[in-house]
């Protein structure tokens, strides 16, 4: 009889751990989107590129596409070099990170400035590599 309250707590236990551990990478992709908006906002190209992989897919909200770190920095330096005041900031409203701890889905609406669009909805894909969170794809749909 005593084993089944102690397994009881023991499940539960682990359970209370996991969802720590998500709490707390929630809380760390919250913070790299904050950094990743800082970011943008200075302009500064490299630090926006410490957030993604190499093998980053984006799908911007004109619906164009682009594959690969190299190929998306070449496109923010000519966005920022013709379009100097061009601001946009995302804003998450969900976060949810699998199971096995690996990917994470962050869903949210941004807001552009001094752009062909007012903003819209995105979704991004994150994958944790050597315990570190960074953008696998990302995907903007223009809505306003």
């Amino acid at each position: 009889m005593k084993r089944i309250p102690l397994t009881i707590y023991c499940f539960f236990l682990f359970h209370c751990l996991v969802a720590q551990t998500a709490n707390k990478d929630i809380a760390l992709i919250r913070s790299l989107r904050a950094a990743s908006n800082e970011a943008i906002a200075n302009h500064d190209i490299n630090k926006m590129a410490s957030f993604w992989l190499d093998d980053m897919v984006l799908v911007r909200g004109n619906s164009t596409h682009l594959t690969g770190k190299d190929t998306i920095v070449a496109a923010w330096k000519k966005l920022f070099s013709e379009n100097p005041k061009v601001l946009y900031v995302r804003t998450p409203t969900q976060i949810v990170i699998s199971k096995n701890d690996t990917l994470a889905w962050e869903t949210g609406t941004w807001k552009a400035f001094n752009s062909y669009s007012k903003g819209g909805h995105y979704s991004a894909m994150w994958k944790k590599s050597n315990n570190t969170w960074k953008i696998l794809a990302e995907l903007f749909v223009s809505l306003f």
